[in-house]
């Protein structure tokens, strides 16, 4: 299978060389590999450009940008910016974050999936990151959840749900829409992924209301928001998180900004997440 992927990287020169060493050594080698080097001050350019000298499917693009880190719109721009380059032979695109050391048979792992069931939409593995000198599993991971560091999805699929949106919560209405269009989604937790910097470790104050907002663009409806942010901030241990969610929900309903599904993916979405959070009460009577 042709994997083409796309790293977007903004000031990653602490970790970039160990991300692009796994993926130039995997068992299936990716046809394409392409750096967008976003914007950064650091040595990102510099050390992602070694590659390339070594290796004839790693390239480097340049994007302009903030160097405001907004959850969602500014890394799915960059990631725009490096599909521009690509042509349309692949197979699967994968969206990796430049913090991540992939076991040597990734990819060749994610082959398998995908040719072992022809309705996979979306695959990945289970991130870990170092906690003194363990690797242990990243509280966000989820056997139901495909985490945003590490997407691939099968062409029809990517092309089915519209590509990836520009907005906070791209990474869950990928899945949703998915779901929508009836591809099947796989996590396989033998293939641990290191993740070297813990999701939401550089977000700053500018992108705490943008979680509430885009549950309103995911029409999640009240009562499936106030539920999600119950959840989350309590798993992160944070009642302002809470309250900063839900203000983010209002304030983008007072705007009326633009939802990013239709009223009848909507509708599918409720049922989804109703349907859920029934199994998970079941689960526990």
């Amino acid at each position: 299978m042709n994997f083409y992927i796309i790293i977007p990287a903004h000031n990653e020169e602490d970790s970039i060389a160990q991300t692009l060493e796994s993926l130039a050594n995997q068992s299936l080698p990716a046809k394409q590999i392409v750096v967008v080097n976003d914007n950064s001050t650091d040595r990102t350019q510099d050390i992602a450009l070694k590659f390339t000298a070594k290796h004839s499917n790693i390239s480097v693009v340049e994007n302009i940008s903030s160097n405001t880190h907004l959850p969602g719109s500014k890394i799915i721009n960059a990631f725009y910016k490096g599909l521009e380059t690509l042509d349309q032979d692949y197979d699967v695109i994968c969206k990796f974050d430049a913090d991540l050391i992939f076991p040597k048979n990734y990819l060749e792992q994610l082959a398998s999936h995908f040719k072992n069931n022809e309705r996979l939409g979306m695959v990945a593995g289970f991130c870990y990151i170092k906690k003194n000198e363990d690797w242990v599993l990243e509280n966000l991971t989820r056997k139901d959840h495909i985490r945003g560091a590490l997407k691939a999805y099968r062409k029809q699929c990517f092309l089915d749900i519209g590509k990836l949106k520009r907005s906070m919560g791209w990474d869950t209405v990928d899945e949703l829409l998915a779901k929508y269009y009836k591809w099947e989604l796989l996590t396989d937790e033998t293939l641990h992924v290191k993740h070297l910097k813990p999701t939401g470790i550089s977000y700053n104050k500018a992108s705490k209301y943008l979680q509430g907002e885009a549950m309103y663009k995911m029409r999640y409806g009240f009562l499936i928001t106030l539920i999600s942010a119950v959840k989350l901030a309590f798993k992160k241990k944070s009642f302002t998180l809470f309250r900063n969610y839900m203000s983010g929900y209002f304030r983008a309903k007072k705007q009326g900004i633009e939802h990013l599904v239709t009223e009848e993916q909507g509708q599918f979405i409720r049922k989804l997440r109703w349907d859920g959070m029934k199994g998970k009460l079941k689960h526990f009577d």
